[in-house]
């Protein structure tokens, strides 16, 4: 099975040892002098179960890997228009692209019984490029669980055991080419559940991006230092519920145990949005934080503590000259 990795940074790059490890032909889209490592020396992944070091074909050109089996695309909500405008080259008729990301899914709306079927999201799909270029078709949904980082051009650090990815179809499906994705994953040691119900996935796992990103971003500090604080795990909890609010008012029933495994958080990892912080680079305020916000706002949904967080982030993220200014 021929698998490309479009955006193999931290999350990405391990994915992509794991997709090696069992079994696949894995190339991988990246850049900079991260490209640059593991086209010299293949893919360094520090893990619970061991170092794994990989062969993966490297490029910042799709055009030099052709037609794939699959791609899983990795890269954070604002490439995405580059995704869109780069992934031709990698699909073959019937090539599937299974976005593993954070966030509210650009296709989150356009298929299955959901309420607003039909919404368009142009926070992440701006112009409905992704729409066109790949399109619902071949869309398989994903969620990922694995605290990563790259801690050095081609080497990347995965902080604790409790790994996995969910893939699901958009239309509620349990597809064959979901699963054989899966299985791949699987045999790579990446558990890799393929569900029915891919959007409680979205929410179980943004849930956790809403109640400690935020915080982190504005304490400047990782989850357990920034929660180690009763008031701000408090505040945890009560933006948690709000996001279970939202989720409810589209139909997504999450359960309790969901919420006290958030608030319960104890890892000492950095959010992504703290990380982007940190090294100046584009952050996904509005595709993390800003379309919850936004759908709050469509069904009615109370989200006043999220509402502050996000706007002191915006404020932060502002001062560092990563957030467009006010006006």
């Amino acid at each position: 099975m021929k698998v490309c990795v479009f955006g193999a940074g931290a999350i990405g790059g391990h994915l992509a040892a794991r997709l090696a490890r069992g079994g696949a032909e894995v190339s991988v889209i990246a850049r900079g002098a991260h490209l640059a490592a593991m086209q010299a020396n293949g893919l360094t992944v520090h893990a619970h179960d061991g170092t794994h070091v990989v062969p993966v074909r490297a490029s910042a050109d799709p055009a030099e890997l052709g037609p794939q089996d699959a791609v899983v695309v990795t890269v954070k909500a604002p490439a995405l228009p580059a995704v869109a405008a780069g992934i031709g080259p990698l699909l073959g008729p019937d090539t599937p692209v299974a976005f593993v990301m954070n966030g509210i899914p650009w296709w989150y709306f356009l298929a299955g019984d959901v309420p607003m079927a039909g919404l368009r999201l142009p926070e992440i799909d701006p112009d409905g490029v992704l729409e066109r270029s790949i399109g619902i078709r071949r869309t398989i949904g994903g969620v990922v669980y694995s605290a990563t980082e790259v801690i050095a051009p081609g080497v990347v650090r995965s902080e604790h055991g409790n790994i996995r990815v969910i893939l699901g179809e958009p239309d509620g499906s349990v597809s064959d080419r979901a699963k054989a994705l899966s299985g791949v994953l699987e045999a790579g040691g990446m558990p890799s559940p393929v569900t029915p119900d891919i959007r409680a996935a979205v929410w179980a796992k943004l849930l956790g991006n809403l109640s400690s990103g935020p915080i982190c971003a504005l304490t400047r500090r990782g989850v357990r230092d920034s929660l180690a604080d009763p008031e701000l795990r408090a505040m945890a909890r009560t933006v948690a519920e709000e996001g279970r609010g939202i989720a409810a008012s589209l139909g997504i029933a999450i359960p309790d145990d969901v919420i006290d495994r958030v608030a319960a958080s104890n890892m000492q990892h950095k959010p992504s949005i703290l990380q982007d912080l940190e090294l100046g680079r584009p952050m996904e305020i509005d595709a993390l934080f800003g379309l919850p916000l936004k759908l709050a706002g469509l069904t009615g949904a109370s989200v006043p503590n999220l509402s502050l967080l996000v706007a002191l982030v915006k404020q932060a993220a502002r001062g560092e000259g990563l957030y467009p200014p006010i006006g």
